[in-house]
């Protein structure tokens, strides 16, 4: 596939290795509410501005439904599948390590609080 089409990632312990950040990607702390408490931080994303936001709010809402990392990932990668169609995938966790391929512009891998969220659409 063309490499406009699809990017790789290699996460490893929560930062990019083996490929550098194209220069709109940025680290970044990102204020959402209702829950003020929450820390989040944007460590990686290939998303638009809304869609990062989305993404973000609905991790909130599913860290505060489900305790399980599974139940949550299945909530964020479902909520996706039906406002931006199939085939989403979403990886939830405190130590993982990941490579993957994804659309373009459907890409983000952020912590809320001390878990981690990988969400990207490939297929």
């Amino acid at each position: 596939m063309a490499t406009d089409e699809k990017r790789r990632r290699d996460l490893v312990g929560g930062e990019q290795v083996a490929f550098p950040k194209p220069s709109s990607e940025s680290s970044s702390v990102v204020a959402t509410s209702p829950a003020p408490s929450r820390k989040v931080i944007v460590k990686s994303a290939d998303m638009k501005e809304n869609m990062q936001k989305e993404a973000i709010d609905c991790a909130i809402s599913a860290f505060e439904k489900y305790g399980v990392e599974k139940d949550i990932a299945e909530q964020i990668k479902k909520e996706f599948d039906k406002n931006y169609g199939p085939t989403w995938h979403c990886i939830v966790g405190r130590n993982f390590g990941s490579y993957v391929t994804h659309e373009t512009n459907h890409f983000i891998y952020f912590y809320l609080d001390q878990k981690a969220i990988l969400l990207f659409k490939s297929g």
